[in-house]
């Protein structure tokens, strides 16, 4: 915190009444004309773009930009998405308009490990993987609030804090039961990168129980580790209506007065919802003191001041002109994220195509012409949507004919009510028979996987059932494919799916999430080799839905590539591109050395296609000789490295004492003395990325000596 802001919100908090204070602690806090403060709605949005205001720049989902493994990209597309949104407000408030989603508190980014891909609410993660969700985490963090954090653009919230992953609709009474060792090996390390690295203004509690705490007046997550062990000084709100589930629900309170007390009491500043507009009697009944509320509303004063949002503030932000609202440098920028977030998994050499080359192409599937498909869930208006039939048709122009059926709905088995089921087989049939070439258009859309509450009720509350394409989707990929014309196969979902059989079947397949508002005219773009696609699987893509653990569990045994000991389909870190990217002379400074020491690998990469090519460099570690469970690898460094066309690029990484850290069974943070794998290359060091790509990762075993050192988490 600014000092002299804090002053300053200490005075503003001293001559408010109680009444005043407690009516600052709910999400839609009133105005107090006497000293100057305009009511104001914390509750906003901006997981990918400004979100629920009118037009904005959207870019793709979150696990869509995990797949990038670029924080870079991310960092820049969250400044567009703060810069957007100030020149938001800034209009917003000169007329007058102050209401839900209009402020510049924002509610993302996810930071929640994405451990199990029947969860509806994944995509809104950047994967399963602590490592890489925490680097991105933090860019977006640090381009949404910018370089002064004495004036930050905005304020960024890291959610749900924690141990939140599903089931979405279990969530209200559901007790996330987790170790220690998992606690903090997983679920907290993203918060904590967070708060402690990217100084995060805010932080957003989880519905559920964690241990029987609910996360939401949790002593244990809000005071004990959050404020008390890494020093967070920001403001904590509640998940919407969470508060009330602590009686309703969790049966750990009685009514809203004790469950608002039991809230603020442990650390709980803001409520969305309405349990806070209790607080005033429960201050009267003496469950919580005037001074543990001037707490909560300082820091809340604290942040309004610092934004900028009191009357008579100016801020360097008021000139940011509306024009900038999906302006061609920040349209351009969301295209490219779309190009590069796309996650190449087969190919037999069909692809890139070439303009010209087919006469006729067949565009079918329900994920085709479908707006939904392009945008994820929390999600802004755009002023053009294009979808991946606009894309290709915009592409290849009058030359080429483009036939389009949807073939089937995405999960219901059949169009119109009074048909029969298969309504649409024969037309997609007929499609293909008249096409060279079919882009087949399958997946999911945020009406069947999200959040318990929206439009994914009717599908089970938001989370999947398993991983098979939902509908009769696979019957349709099965009859067009063996018409016998070449198949080219793009999902669009927000998680993994079993593509057992398209992999055996079909001729390419490419992951494109949900790529944003004119993804269709970046797919296209990768499609017809504009680009070489560069994105890699922040998810592990299970072979079958045998391979899941029961959803409730909260171990992280045989969960991710960290721990799964079976075969998957597609492993993390996994992709392919157009161009050969060769590995060489991969080196260590070192093979043995001190806990503490530093050791550098380096390696040269050439590209030895002739596309330009993006590469992402991996290095994972495993401690071989750990005294307690450990994870099969972990990702520990990733580099993004630019390369034309017959180019050869030097990469060197340095791995320090928190990279070759495990966490024991007390949650502690160790290095242990002993021996040690390091691999250095574009995919993880397992079989099946080498069965899939052709590339043996270059392995080291490196062995650190001395005692086992506690190291910061």
């Amino acid at each position: 915190m600014n000092q002299e802001t804090l002053k300053q919100a200490r005075e503003l908090v001293s001559k408010m009444t109680i009444e005043e204070k407690c009516s600052q602690m709910l999400h839609h806090a009133e105005a107090i004309d006497r000293l100057g403060i305009p009511k104001y709605c914390w509750w906003n949005e901006a997981l990918h773009g400004v979100a629920r205001a009118g037009d904005s720049t959207m870019f793709p989902q979150a696990i869509g930009l995990g797949a990038t493994f670029d924080e870079d990209l991310v960092r820049r597309a969250a400044d567009v998405i703060s810069t957007e949104g100030r020149a938001k407000y800034n209009e917003f408030t000169k007329h007058g308009d102050r209401d839900i989603y209009k402020g510049l508190t924002y509610w993302a980014p996810n930071v929640n490990i994405f451990r199990d891909p029947r969860w509806g609410r994944g995509h809104e993660t950047y994967g399963e993987d602590p490592y890489l969700t925490g680097q991105l985490g933090m860019a977006f963090v640090e381009g949404l609030q910018g370089e002064d954090p004495d004036h930050p653009k905005a304020a960024a919230c890291a959610k749900h804090f924690a141990v939140h992953s599903g089931p979405e609709a279990d969530r209200h009474h559901f007790d996330a039961r987790v170790s220690d060792q998992d606690l903090y090996d997983t679920y907290l390390y993203a918060f904590k990168r967070l708060v402690k690295d990217a100084k995060v203004e805010a932080v957003m509690g989880a519905y559920n129980r964690v241990n029987g705490e609910p996360a939401c007046g949790s002593k244990r997550l809000l005071k004990d580790i959050l404020r008390g062990d890494w020093g967070f000084e920001g403001h904590v709100v509640s998940d919407c209506w969470a508060i009330r589930d602590f009686h309703e629900n969790h049966k750990v309170t009685g009514c809203e007065v004790e469950s608002a007390a039991l809230a603020v009491n442990n650390g709980c500043d803001l409520n969305c919802g309405c349990v806070y507009e209790k607080l005033l009697y429960a201050y009267k009944a003496g469950l919580v003191t005037e001074e543990t509320i001037d707490e909560s509303v300082v820091r809340l004063m604290e942040i309004r001041l610092r934004l900028g949002t009191l009357e008579g503030q100016t801020t360097k932000y008021d000139e940011i002109p509306y024009e900038v609202v999906e302006c061609k440098e920040h349209v351009d920028l969301a295209l490219a994220a779309a190009r590069k977030s796309l996650v190449l998994l087969k190919n037999d050499g069909i692809l890139p195509l070439k303009k010209g080359e087919h006469k006729t192409i067949g565009v079918i599937g329900p994920n085709a012409n479908s707006r939904a498909a392009l945008v994820g869930n929390y999600e802004g208006m755009s002023s053009e949507y294009i979808t991946v039939l606009e894309g290709i048709q915009r592409y290849v122009g009058d030359d080429v004919r483009i036939f389009h059926s949807d073939g089937t709905p995405l999960w219901k088995d059949r169009t119109h009510v009074l048909s029969e089921a298969r309504d649409t087989f024969a037309e997609a049939m007929a499609v293909a028979e008249h096409s060279d070439l079919v882009v087949m258009c399958l997946g999911l859309d945020a009406t069947i996987e999200g959040e318990e509450g929206d439009a994914g009720n009717e599908f089970g509350s938001g989370d999947k059932k398993g991983l098979k394409l939902p509908g009769l989707q696979q019957e349709l990929l099965e009859k067009i494919t063996a018409i016998g014309k070449p198949v080219i196969l793009l999902i669009l979902a927000g998680s993994a799916l079993d593509l057992s059989w398209a992999q055996d079947n079909v001729n390419a397949i490419m992951h494109c999430w949900y790529p944003g508002a004119r993804g269709g005219k970046a797919i296209a773009q990768v499609l017809f080799g504009e680009e070489s696609p560069s994105g890699k699987l922040p998810l592990t893509f299970y072979a079958s839905d045998k391979d899941l653990p029961a959803f409730e569990d909260y171990s992280m045994d045989n969960r991710t590539y960290r721990y799964f000991r079976g075969t998957p389909l597609y492993p993390f870190g996994y992709g392919l591109s157009y161009s050969k990217v060769k590995y060489e002379h991969a080196a260590v400074d070192k093979v043995k050395g001190a806990i503490g020491d530093t050791f550098k690998l380096s390696c040269n990469i050439t590209n030895e296609g002739n596309m330009q090519q993006i590469e992402t460099v991996q290095v994972y570690v495993k401690d071989v000789e750990a005294s307690t469970r450990v994870p099969i690898r972990s990702l520990r460094k990733i580099k993004k490295v630019e390369l034309a066309a017959g180019e050869t690029k030097k990469v060197e990484i340095e791995l320090s004492a928190r990279d070759f850290a495990i966490i024991d069974e007390k949650g502690r943070c160790i290095v242990e003395p002993g021996l040690f794998t390091v691999s250095i290359g574009g995919a993880q060091p397992d079989a099946r990325t080498e069965e899939l790509t052709g590339n043996k990762i270059a392995l080291f075993n490196i062995e650190l000596e001395g005692n086992v050192t506690e190291v910061e988490y």
